[in-house]
């Protein structure tokens, strides 16, 4: 008897969904007690780990039953994690770090890149699947999320608790002295 595979999937995809709730009812607690850059720090680790299982359970030969909870348990936890950190905090970042006279413009031209960004990804993925197979896509995914995490320990500072101005300044000071730096080295 058994699930029909269509009744497994709209069950799969319930199931992550109610777990996912949850997980957004968390991050917007932590938000705003650990801070961004503390929950992307710790978030992106989790999502890097997934895809690895996601990998190593499409190159390693196991059982279709064993293969199927690994990759299932991966996918909710990697989704888990997303929206906890990476999915809404770019967004949340775009929103403080322009000035206000250019905000709306700025958020539109993020909203904008991150939409082109999601349609390269929907649109290459099966070009990459016919070409690198699954653990390869995994792998690329896992790579952009070891350099994320880089780019986030490196360039992101902490807005947790300050003011719009003051973040806004604190890029503003930030950009001026990127720019006198190029006219020394010039």
């Amino acid at each position: 008897m058994g699930i029909r595979p269509d009744s497994a999937s709209l069950l799969i995809s319930a199931v992550t969904t109610l777990l996912m709730l949850p997980a957004i009812g968390v991050a917007m607690r932590l938000m705003d007690v650990a801070g961004r850059r503390c929950l992307l720090l710790s978030t992106l680790p989790v999502l890097l780990l997934s895809l690895i299982a996601l990998v190593l359970g499409n190159v390693v030969h196991m059982g279709s039953v064993l293969h199927a909870v690994i990759s299932t348990i991966s996918v909710v936890i990697y989704f888990c994690f997303f929206v906890m950190g990476f999915g809404p905090i770019p967004n949340i970042l775009c929103s403080e770090i322009f000035p206000t006279r250019v905000r709306g413009l700025c958020i539109a031209i993020c909203a904008l890149t991150f939409w082109i960004g999601d349609i390269i990804v929907t649109y290459t993925l099966p070009l990459m699947l016919t070409s690198i197979g699954l653990a390869g896509v995994f792998g690329i995914y896992a790579i952009v999320c070891t350099i994320a995490w880089g780019f986030v320990f490196l360039k992101v500072p902490e807005t947790k608790g300050m003011p719009l101005e003051v973040i806004s300044e604190f890029f503003a000071i930030g950009a001026k002295q990127a720019v006198a730096a190029d006219a020394v080295i010039e």
